[in-house]
């Protein structure tokens, strides 16, 4: 009896440790698509932050209020337009903003490096207000000056009215001469699109990324009189390794927001998430970051696009007419090469996706011919979107025939 029990707790034990080998196996494939059902946020993008592309999206496209996520704009806009060693002086209006607060006091004198650090660090709504007046002169300036950074960035449904994502809306002239109400709001896809330029792009990034990527931090006004200290809330930065950077966000009417980077193999991908959650949801923001990085990670390799195949056929001889030649009568061709205009893009890809080359060329020209004339395209397609262009065009030029030289290829040809 005794041998029978030990050697159902053997069989047990190898069932359990079999079950135990299968689970991350199946945990794994769960990653390889991800369904809108199975994230908490209303509206969600996974990008590519090198190339901008974005490998997934659920109403990515929804403008919806992005809380204090805005302070990634106001920060890379700070820094772009100001010195970190400036000296910002404390307005009323400033001290007035509701929690988060630093608690600054009207009058009081902070360098703006302490003051991003507040900001990106505890999110704090008074120090946005004092950054902004500082670079803008005004709430409203500075507003005007992220507006135009969004659309420098390729921005197409952002609005920025406050430096600190108090939800807030505006009226507002349309091209028409109308009166409309805009509202303080941005969509996954533009805030992701932000977050890659303040990492990648921007002659800024390293002073970005060192703020957001401090861990804590201490100051003090210039006055001497008060000192503070400065937590960073970005769990996400211990969540997953390589991760990079990343601003929370929440109010009432924005729900938890967040947008996060991450860097890993020489890939780095940002989530950007809206509505996702109110409370007692604050965890659902993590969850829905850690899925979207684990299937981008899993799923995305970077494909270099000049290794695609270019057939032969695209480059042959195209006939000219009216061309000169060496002789009467004789036809004329021109040969014709490959010309990049701009580098190869290295985009992030699954294995199953293709990409689909095509070419257009001219079949017949007419002299005169210039060198380097353009004389077609190849083009390279994902899903029908054109990530790369390439010129066909001519290596040497032909000239036309004219009566001088149609004489003086008689007189030779009589000659002969």
């Amino acid at each position: 009896m005794r041998r029978i029990v030990l050697y159902f707790l053997l069989i047990t034990a190898n069932l359990l440790a079999l079950i135990s080998n299968e689970m991350p196996c199946l945990a794994e494939e769960t990653e390889t698509t991800i369904k809108e059902s199975e994230l908490y946020a209303r509206s969600a993008v996974l990008m590519d932050a090198d190339s901008g592309r974005i490998l997934y999206q659920k109403e990515g496209e929804t403008p919806l209020p992005m809380a204090s996520t805005t302070k990634i704009m106001t920060c890379i806009v700070a820094l772009e337009n100001g010195v970190l060693e400036d000296e910002v002086e404390v307005s009323a209006y400033a001290a007035s903003m509701p929690d988060v607060q630093l608690n600054i006091r009207e009058g009081e004198h902070y360098i703006l490096r302490d003051l991003l650090h507040s900001l990106m660090l505890e999110s704090h709504n008074d120090s946005a207000v004092a950054i902004a007046e500082h670079i803008g002169g005004s709430v409203e300036g500075f507003a005007d000056l992220m507006n135009r950074k969004a659309k420098e960035i390729g921005c197409e449904n952002t609005y920025f009215i406050t430096p600190n994502g108090l939800d807030a809306e505006k009226e507002i002239e349309t091209a028409d001469g109308g009166k409309q109400t805009a509202a303080h709001s941005t969509t996954a896809a533009d805030l992701a699109r932000i977050m890659s330029y303040c990492i990648k792009r921007s002659p800024k990034k390293e002073d970005f990324l060192d703020i957001t990527r401090t861990a804590s931090y201490s100051f003090s006004n210039l006055e001497g009189s008060r000192s503070f200290s400065c937590s960073n809330h970005n769990v996400f930065l211990n969540m997953m390794e390589g991760a990079l950077s990343g601003k929370t966000g929440f109010t009432g009417k924005a729900g938890y927001c967040y947008v996060g980077a991450l860097e890993r193999d020489d890939r780095t991908f940002v989530v950007a998430l809206l509505a996702c959650g109110w409370p007692n949801n604050k965890t659902y923001k993590w969850s829905d970051t850690k899925k979207l990085m684990k299937y981008g990670l899993k799923n995305y390799q970077k494909r270099d696009l000049s290794g695609e195949e270019v057939v032969e056929e695209w480059l042959k001889d195209i006939p000219v007419s009216d061309a000169k030649t060496p002789r009467l009568y004789e036809s004329a061709a021109v040969n014709v090469y490959i010309k990049d205009q701009t580098e190869p893009p290295v985009l992030l890809m699954k294995e199953e996706e293709k990409i689909e080359v095509k070419a257009q060329a001219q079949e017949h020209l007419t002299a005169p011919v210039l060198s380097d004339q353009t004389v077609g395209k190849i083009q390279y397609l994902l899903n029908g979107e054109v990530l790369w262009e390439r010129q066909i065009c001519v290596k040497q030029g032909i000239g036309r025939v004219n009566y001088t030289w149609f004489f003086k290829m008689i007189f030779a040809n009589f000659a002969l």
